[in-house]
């Protein structure tokens, strides 16, 4: 299967899975199982929650994760205080990476936003250089606005 046939069944799926009925932390909990089942090549797929200034571990799949990134700092951070989505090829070469698990290489940010206000983030991590693009940036944009 090609990405865009990969990403055009999981966003009907996470579509079919998401319901408001449920609150967004179980709709986070259920994505984040469903994309780290579904794409290959990710050690981590999960959320960070906005409380203040302060970026706080939500729901996910993967390796054991930083509990608190600070707005602006790291890959998340950086996406939160820009309310846009951040596609780092080489988190190695990202100015202030923080690294809450060394076998990460590349990573994909989705700010969530809710009435133009930042509310959190959807982080996305891979072992593989270069593993994000453009595609995944349209598709995981598309499935992030299903909980907002």
């Amino acid at each position: 299967m090609h990405k865009k046939e990969i990403y055009e069944n999981l966003l009907a799926q996470a579509r079919a899975l998401v319901d408001k009925r449920f609150g967004r932390i179980s709709n986070m909990a259920n994505l984040s199982a469903l994309l780290f089942g579904a794409l290959p090549d990710l050690n981590w797929a999960g959320f960070y929650l906005l409380d203040g200034d302060i970026l706080r571990l939500g729901p996910f799949q993967g390796k054991i994760a930083c509990t608190e990134i600070p707005l602006g700092k790291g890959v998340c951070g950086t996406a939160a205080a820009r309310a846009e989505t951040v596609v780092v090829p080489d988190v190695h070469q990202f100015a202030g990476h923080i690294a809450c698990d060394s076998a990460s290489n590349s990573e994909i940010v989705v700010a969530l936003t809710d009435g133009g206000k930042v509310w959190g983030v959807l982080d996305i991590d891979s072992p593989v250089l270069g593993r994000f693009d453009d595609t995944d940036k349209q598709y995981l944009e598309q499935i992030a606005q299903l909980i907002t």
